[in-house]
């Protein structure tokens, strides 16, 4: 058991807390998520749940902290979480785009195993890939995806990587580095995962973030061509991911990883 109220007093003053929240609770065992909100005077709110009753005048979420196990990951369906593995591309330019893959996800700070397991999914290793609702390239950026990450050709396998690990790295920061969700959000969008509290409930996102986490798992997590040579490469500069320091790669696990105390007093410092 761990009361973390008196840490949150300590960080987050003034600060009122909700006893649904944090009255003596064992943080493995609370699954749900983590809303923080504020009042016009600036009066701060933690709870699991959206403010009612006495608490109504807490009307601007500040941050929405999302746990893997909640149920909120698994909003709308028993969809299950058990990825499998995964057939390797029959694609002859499956490994073509590696150096462009590395060199982007270092840039930006992004796993290259999850780029390539997307790039994968998206395209299966085709630079000329076109959906019927106008992606392109080899991971179907849609062409106002392309401007906002200022890519100039998408065909061009170069610019449409490194588009595409920009906007990975924008989704891991907007998701918390919760990669399941940030991987639905390049697939459905930012605005549905937050809409839907965790992946939607969207059969051909499901099968999107299936898909891409059973092939990083099985296929490329590991891939020592993908992923070897890019950290032999930079250590000889002596750095590693493109001046990026100590930066380890992997799916997240918030539940196991982060308090609610710890959470709050980043999100509110």
């Amino acid at each position: 058991m761990i009361n973390i109220a008196p840490l949150l007093t300590r960080y987050l003053s003034p600060i009122l807390l909700s006893a649904v929240a944090l009255t003596s609770l064992p943080i493995a065992a609370q699954a749900g998520n983590m809303y923080i909100y504020k009042d016009k005077s600036g009066q701060v709110l933690l709870t699991n749940v959206n403010p009612s009753g006495n608490f109504d005048k807490f009307n601007k979420k500040v941050k929405t902290t999302y746990y893997k196990d909640s149920s909120a990951y698994n909003a709308g369906s028993n969809y299950s979480y058990d990825y499998g593995s995964s057939a390797a591309s029959s694609s002859g330019s499956r490994n073509s785009y590696d150096s462009y893959i590395r060199a982007s996800a270092a840039r930006h700070g992004v796993d290259p195993a999850l780029m390539k397991a997307m790039m994968h999914t998206e395209s299966a290793f085709n630079p000329n890939a076109r959906s019927p609702v106008g992606a392109q390239g080899l991971m179907q950026l849609m062409p106002a995806t392309a401007r906002r990450f200022d890519v100039s050709n998408p065909w061009n396998p170069a610019d449409n990587i490194e588009g595409s690990a920009k906007y990975i790295a924008w989704l891991m920061r907007r998701f918390n580095n919760n990669v399941e969700f940030a991987v639905a959000g390049y697939n459905a969008g930012e605005g549905n995962v937050d809409k839907y509290n965790g992946i939607p409930p969207f059969k051909e996102t499901r099968n999107y973030v299936k898909n891409v986490m059973s092939r990083y798992h099985s296929l490329y997590k590991n891939d020592a061509a993908l992923l070897g040579n890019s950290m032999n490469a930079n250590n000889s500069s002596g750095t590693t991911n493109g001046g990026l320091q100590n930066v380890s790669y992997g799916t997240s696990n918030n539940s196991n990883s982060a308090s609610y105390a710890n959470s709050a007093y980043l999100a509110l410092r």
